[in-house]
């Protein structure tokens, strides 16, 4: 009973996280308007937020290592409730921004420590499966989040947005105070365990394709909202609606790269998604104004978002199961690099009226990480002499 409150706390958990740092996305040009600014200010938001996270998610993982793990994540996700509860009470664009980098200072540390968490739980067998499992909550926060923040924005605004956010945070915070075991560490980390592994050529490999495939999504992600409304003409309730296909999407592709990785293996199982990736921009850039195409590109793109990014994490930890929580924060970190890579060459981009070409960027950032994966084929295990 315990362990299955801990798993679906850790999962909601990682659902809160991914609304906190994706929310400004879901409500980009009401945000705008409600804190008068323009959208590439309001896409800053996210662009800004990725950026302390980059940096925050190794730093705060080796800070916080020894402290115990229900302490920790429970104590983030409160911390992550208040943040948005404030400014969900901010009076300007100025205040919104400072509180939004705070808040992500701290929760920067929930996403490496609940996959090394529910490493410590199960079996080193189940391992790629459990962390595959818990990084559903991002694919939640897609599918169900950013329609329900788009819907929320659109009829109580962008406070109400930030209200439910918080309330996010919340829930999952229960959760694990009842639920994960007291006195649970994971092995010390040092600054060393990050300079090991950043000299490992596939772990640098495994992380620059992160890296590629998150900033060509994010190219297009974020303004997602303002592009549509531009070329298709889309309403804020269509908008609502490709955010929730986009999720949807996102939440069978994570659980069909859970139920097929165990007989693929990682590496053939995360070129068919990081495939899905490349089509989806390529076929939003074809379709770039025509609303049947562009919801046909954000299907696949969805399809691959958050599998290719459970897979990457499963197969970082496989490649250095001593240091997972290492690894994750490093793959979190880069994840957030492509969000603020993304997300700020969208903003000039889109600021410049060049809404058609700034997915065409996508599509190669997108070509180069499938180049690089052909270089990082699992080894096979050594027989047993």
């Amino acid at each position: 009973m315990h362990q299955q409150l801990s798993r679906y706390g850790l999962l909601l958990g990682n659902f809160a996280t991914g609304l906190s740092v994706l929310a400004p996305a879901g409500m980009l040009a009401i945000l705008a308007e409600g804190l008068n600014v323009g959208i590439r200010e309001a896409g800053l938001l996210v662009t800004f937020g990725a950026i302390i996270l980059c940096i925050g998610s190794p730093v705060v993982a080796w800070l916080t290592t020894r402290i115990e793990r229900r302490v920790l994540l429970v104590t983030t996700l409160a911390v992550m409730a208040a943040g948005q509860a404030a400014m969900a009470l901010a009076p300007n664009y100025s205040v919104v921004l400072v509180l939004r980098l705070l808040t992500l200072a701290i929760a920067a540390v929930f996403t490496p420590q609940a996959a090394s968490t529910i490493g410590l739980l199960v079996s080193a067998r189940a391992r790629s499966g459990a962390i595959t499992f818990i990084f559903l909550g991002w694919s939640l926060a897609v599918a169900a989040g950013l329609p329900l923040i788009a819907f929320i924005a659109a009829y109580a605004g962008w406070r109400g947005a930030f209200a439910f956010s918080a309330f996010a945070s919340f829930v999952p915070a229960i959760l694990l105070a009842v639920g994960l075991p007291g006195k649970l560490f994971g092995p010390p980390l040092s600054l060393g365990s990050f300079a090991g592994l950043l000299r490992n050529p596939k772990i640098l490999m495994l992380l620059s394709i992160t890296i590629l495939f998150i900033g060509g999504q994010f190219m297009v992600f974020v303004y997602l909202g303002p592009i549509l409304s531009r070329l298709a003409g889309a309403s804020h309730e269509t908008i609502g609606l490709m955010f929730a296909l986009y999720g949807v999407m996102g939440f069978i592709g994570n659980v069909t790269a859970t139920r097929i990785v165990g007989s693929l293996g990682g590496w053939k199982t995360s070129v068919i998604f990081l495939a899905c990736n490349f089509a989806g921009l390529a076929l939003w850039t074809a379709g770039a104004g025509v609303l049947a195409l562009m919801a046909a590109g954000i299907t696949f793109l969805g399809l691959g978002f958050a599998a290719t990014n459970s897979i990457q994490q499963a197969r970082l930890v496989q490649a250095a199961p001593e240091l997972a929580s290492a690894s994750v924060a490093l793959n979190t970190s880069s994840v957030y690099v492509g969000q603020a890579i993304g997300s700020g060459l969208g903003g000039v981009m889109y600021a410049a009226g060049m809404l058609r070409e700034l997915s065409m960027v996508g599509v190669a950032f997108v070509a180069v990480a499938i180049a690089i994966w052909t270089l990082t084929r699992d080894r096979a295990p050594r027989p047993a002499s």
